[in-house]
Parts: structure tokens; C-alpha cells; sequence
């Protein structure tokens, strides 16, 4: 990944904001131009701007190059959304919900698994624990998203996945993306 810019963030936080609010937030980020069209892009690696969240949530510009991805994750305790800016991102999703700990590896029933294509102004809002992965399966073009979690991020849990079986493998605190 490319260094990151970073805009600052509030220091107070509020139990209100909701995942509908954190939705309406990214739309609006997603639809100004002049917003979207000064994160530096990188052919190879992501970019991202913090930015400013309402009522105190984590919020991020962040710019996909062709063919780059998430890999399955998911936000623990933490609500949010997104919201495609520019150019179309995947996303697959698991539509059940996995326990907080206490597992190192599950094997997913049939029909849990979810994609949705999204392009320009196209966003979504998830509740806490929710596991997916966001992808840019162009060839050719960047993709350009907004993205908010509230509270902000606790930590990441990151998983693999072959077949029906999802292993978690790695935990991430904000140290490692800041």
C-alpha cells in the first residue's frame, strides 16, 4: 500500500450515529468531484485520505487499482458503509453471523454467500461483525470509494477462505493501518 494522507479526525465520538447516517455520509463524500479527484492514485497498491466522519466515526477516501482487493474481513464491533465514487467494485459477503472469538476456522453452510456490484453512487451500510470482501475486478480502470465505520475501528480480523471453509488468520489494530 502507498502511504497514506491523513486529514485530522475529531476526538469525540456518538453512540447515535447509525449505519444509515454513515451511509448518507458516504454518498455525500462520493458524489463531490473536486474531493474525489485529489486522492493520489497508484498504479500498483492502494491509496488512501482519512477523513473526517460524522459524530466521530472513521472515515476513508480510498482509491483501488485494477485488480486489487480486500481479502475477507470483517470490522468486529463496528458498524459502516461505503460508497463506490468512481469506477465499480465487488463485494462478496457472508450472510450469517460469525462468532466475535473462540474459533480458528469454520466451515460455512450452503448459500450464506452474497455479491453485489456496485458502481458509481451505488453504496451500502452493514451492521457490526459483518464479513466480506471488496474487490475491483477491472482490468483497466481505477476504482475510487468512500468508506465509514462507527465506533471507529477497533480492530480487523482477517480471514482465508477455500471453499466452504473460512480460518481466521490474522488480527489487526489500528497501529498497523495508521
Amino acid at each position: 500500500m502507498s502511504a497514506p494522507a491523513h486529514a485530522p479526525s475529531p476526538a469525540v465520538t456518538s453512540p447515535s450515529v447509525t449505519a444509515a447516517d454513515l451511509l448518507a455520509f458516504t454518498r455525500r463524500v462520493a458524489s463531490d468531484p473536486e474531493l474525489i479527484a485529489s486522492l493520489p492514485l497508484d498504479p500498483e497498491g492502494r491509496t488512501w485520505i482519512r477523513l473526517d466522519g460524522p459524530g466521530g466515526s472513521e472515515a476513508w477516501l480510498i482509491g483501488w487499482p485494477p485488480g486489487t482487493g480486500t481479502g475477507w474481513h470483517d470490522h468486529a464491533e463496528s458498524r459502516g458503509a461505503f460508497t463506490t465514487a468512481r469506477g465499480r467494485l465487488t463485494e462478496n459477503s457472508l450472510t450469517v453471523r460469525l462468532p466475535a472469538e473462540g474459533w480458528q476456522s469454520l466451515s460455512l453452510a450452503p448459500d450464506v454467500d452474497r455479491t453485489r456490484d456496485l458502481g458509481p453512487g451505488t453504496g451500502r451500510a452493514f451492521g457490526e461483525h459483518h464479513v466480506h470482501e471488496v474487490l475491483n475486478e477491472s482490468r483497466t480502470e481505477h476504482a475510487i470509494s468512500v468508506h465509514a465505520y462507527h465506533p471507529p475501528l477497533p480492530l480487523i480480523r482477517r480471514y482465508s477462505r477455500t471453499g466452504p471453509v473460512l480460518t481466521l488468520e490474522q488480527v489487526e489494530r489500528p497501529a498497523d493501518w495508521q
